[in-house]
């Protein structure tokens, strides 16, 4: 059976499934909790104690967007770091991996930018025997204001700086969580990793505005009149999230650096691709706070089992097997020719198919034969955008079928080449580099 321990940064854990800081890991009723139900380990939430009181609103904290179906999709929150005292979260810490030795916990933090206060709550931290530290630098609501959070993570001579200072002050792995609040993560993740960082996790949450009540004519959530922007997160920015992660995993001056990934993972497969995209483990919060902490158990035998059907006997089997697929623009072969085609048995008659492809893409589509609604591809005109299978309500009723070399492409009358080799440095390939 596949071996599902996971050793990141570092830290060792029974499975790569670990909650992220978040409303989940406030205290140690939650996370005792959460270990009891099986999660390989957990980030406290955010820890701070210079500056100014944290002070959470007394009302609405979250939003949801949902499906049509009423599935939750997206969630957004308007919540500050922890708001109990430091030193009570110290004493729980401590107790928490007394009491779980075989568990990851890991103490998120966040204070004010300058070297005497990240010197001071180190030590203090690093006494609870707790496994690592992760430097939040991505929360983009209410602690960013106060120039903590995204506001040092956008800046990456910020992320360098700090992340020396712990690095200096503390002995433990150090893990700097990124914003996904910035134009190009590569920079960020760099500045990291000179700084001397064990690991980076990301994504954080994504600056939002969930919506506005049309009858109020106020955004949600609000408290008594008024709302903010928040921090959005659920299945909805996995995409977002995967490529973030990618970035990373393949630039070449990162090669080595661990990734914790973040960011709408749900189930088993969510955490196998975001493995499979190069990272060591994967950490989880929505789909706790939805579905409650018992979830892993389904994510752990659900990886298991694939990792036994695929041969992948551990963790680092799998990570990163993806990443060589992902390639620059004008890196993809131009050669390779797709159909879509039509599986007439499977197909319900329900038009979509041929009012997408008629209206926004390329008339590739025929509606009707024999005076019968009939909807069939036209190979001359199809440029294998693959819309229609995006837009098919029946699973696998179209799907994409490539053509082989020295077939003939109906659409240009041409022949296909055969593949090249190597694609980017080919005569043929009109954006070779």
């Amino acid at each position: 059976m596949a071996d599902l321990s996971s050793t990141f940064a570092g830290i060792r854990s029974r499975n790569p499934f670990w909650l992220a800081s978040a409303p989940p890991t406030d205290k140690e009723f939650n996370v005792v909790r959460a270990f009891e139900a099986g999660w390989g380990g957990v980030v406290w939430k955010t820890l701070g104690e210079a500056g100014p009181p944290i002070v959470n609103v007394n009302g609405p904290r979250y939003a949801a967007l949902y499906a049509q179906d009423r599935r939750l999709i997206g969630f957004n929150n308007i919540e500050l770091i922890t708001d109990r005292p430091l030193q009570v979260n110290l004493e729980e810490i401590a107790r928490v991996k007394r009491n779980w030795p075989d568990r990851a916990v890991v103490v998120s933090i966040m204070v004010p930018c300058t070297e005497d206060a990240w010197k001071a709550i180190l030590p203090r931290v690093e006494d609870t025997g707790c496994d690592g530290i992760e430097l939040n630098f991505g929360c983009p609501h209410g602690m960013s204001e106060r120039g903590m959070g995204s506001a040092v993570g956008q800046v990456p001579e910020y992320i360098e700086m700090v992340t020396r200072w712990c690095k200096q002050y503390t002995r433990l792995p150090v893990i700097v969580k990124l914003t996904p609040n910035i134009a190009d993560i590569k920079p960020p993740a760099m500045a990291a990793h000179r700084g001397g960082a064990d690991a980076v996790s990301l994504i954080n949450t994504i600056n939002s505005v969930m919506g506005v009540d049309l009858d109020s004519l106020l955004i949600y959530p609000n408290t008594g009149g008024t709302g903010s922007h928040g921090g959005y997160c659920g299945p909805a920015v996995k995409p977002i999230a995967q490529n973030m992660v990618a970035e990373i995993a393949r630039a070449p001056e990162m090669t080595g650096l661990p990734i914790s990934g973040i960011g709408g993972i749900t189930n088993w497969r969510d955490a196998a691709e975001f493995i499979a995209l190069g990272c060591g483990n994967v950490q989880v919060c929505t789909a706790a706070m939805t579905y409650g902490f018992k979830i892993v158990q389904d994510m752990v035998d659900g990886l298991s089992n694939y990792m036994d059907e695929k041969g992948f006997t551990s963790i680092d089997a799998l990570r990163g097997r993806a990443v060589p697929s992902i390639v620059n623009w004008n890196q993809l072969n131009l050669n390779h020719i797709e159909k879509a085609r039509i599986n007439q048995d499977a197909c319900i008659k329900c038009g979509r198919c041929h009012v997408v492809c008629e209206d926004t893409s390329h008339q590739a589509i025929s509606a009707m034969k024999n005076g019968k609604r009939h909807f069939e591809v036209l190979d001359n005109e199809c440029v294998g955008c693959n819309l229609c299978v995006s837009v098919c309500p029946v699973p696998e009723c179209i799907t994409m079928h490539a053509l082989e070399p020295g077939e003939i492409d109906a659409r240009t009358g041409q022949s296909v080449p055969a593949a090249y080799a190597n694609w980017t440095t080919h005569p043929n390939n009109p954006s070779r580099v």
